[in-house]
């Protein structure tokens, strides 16, 4: 089978097409024809990650060196990126029950990587499921991680309808789907993201958008009841003055400092700071899938690449022009 592959942390040109051997399913597991995959931030974090200093990883110092042994110190342990995909099911083990080939699926592969391939096998249990009868193969591969991750995450916070909710980073994976799930359940929300991706926040329905390249939204005059900080680009000292005296300040992406303040404002404040870990299960995804038919949750693809072209797609995506997830399609006559 083709696979995308690469060999050396770097720019997007270390991806390149090559062979590789095909997986054959095991007793539990079913072998997937894989259509279309996404380009999410994780492709490009691994990619690039041998020039990821500890400052710049998005979350603890402890965390960056336990990643950097998994992903392999100084070149990749795993040379085929994609944690996101559809397609359909090829073959299935004798003990499989949940599937048959011919089934349209979608799933995550989490740090397990390897969906940039025209193959991949994944357990029955695993994380996938049918496809939404809804939605096309490249909209159907970019919904799991950003679905799963917000909608475990957002458990964690009581939120009610008629509160107002801001997403710093409303158009990354994890931000798109924060927007509708508080939309979901009745808040009021404002995204904020580049300019050239305001038409596409607005299209998820959120009900402001804020240009965060002509305004700051800790210095208007609105406060939150929550603020989701995707990135932690912003920080607890800096959105207070924008939090309700109730208000919490929840980064996706968090330093040591933001888990001590979590530890302060749980014993000493009003507002509060929630630091947590997704913990996604087989159980979200049927969830998610159930979501996006019943029109809760929709997927807005940008742009399509060859698989020949993936080095183009990552250029692409890290360009700073994109207007919405980036998907790799993998066709065959």
């Amino acid at each position: 089978m083709k696979a995308i592959v690469y060999t050396e942390y770097g720019a997007p040109e270390v991806l390149h097409l090559a062979e590789a051997p095909q997986p054959t399913p095991q007793t539990n597991e079913i072998l997937i024809r894989v259509r279309a995959a996404s380009v999410s931030f994780g492709d490009l974090l691994a990619r690039n990650f041998g020039n990821v200093s500890a400052d710049e990883f998005n979350m603890p110092a402890p965390l960056y060196f336990l990643a950097r042994m998994a992903f392999g110190w100084s070149k990749p342990r795993q040379p085929i990126l994609g944690s996101e995909f559809a397609g359909e099911v090829a073959a299935v083990g004798d003990a499989v029950t949940r599937f048959k080939p011919g089934d349209a699926v979608f799933g995550y592969r989490g740090q397990q990587m390897g969906a940039y391939a025209e193959y991949l096998v994944m357990r029955e249990d695993g994380m996938v499921t049918h496809k939404p009868a809804n939605l096309g193969d490249a909209e159907a591969a970019v919904a799991p991680y950003g679905g799963l991750t917000a909608l475990t995450l957002l458990r964690r916070v009581n939120l009610r309808p008629g509160q107002r909710v801001l997403i710093n980073g409303a158009s990354g994976g994890i931000g798109s789907a924060a927007v509708q799930l508080a939309k979901a359940r009745g808040a009021h929300v404002t995204g904020v993201c580049g300019a050239p991706r305001r038409a596409y926040v607005q299209a998820l329905g959120a009900d402001e958008v804020i240009d965060y390249t002509q305004e700051d939204f800790t210095q208007r005059d609105e406060t939150y009841d929550l603020i989701v900080d995707v990135l932690g680009r912003s920080s607890f000292d800096r959105c207070r003055r924008a939090l309700t005296p109730d208000g919490v300040y929840f980064p996706v992406s968090f330093k040591m400092k933001a888990v001590m303040q979590m530890l302060w404002t749980k014993a000493a404040s009003r507002q509060k700071v929630i630091c947590a870990f997704s913990d996604e299960k087989s159980a979200d995804l049927e969830l998610l899938k159930e979501m996006i038919e019943a029109g809760s949750l929709k997927s807005i693809v940008d742009r399509c690449f060859a698989m020949e072209h993936a080095a183009e797609a990552h250029s692409y995506a890290e360009s700073g022009h994109k207007q919405g997830p980036i998907v790799i399609l993998f066709q065959r006559k």
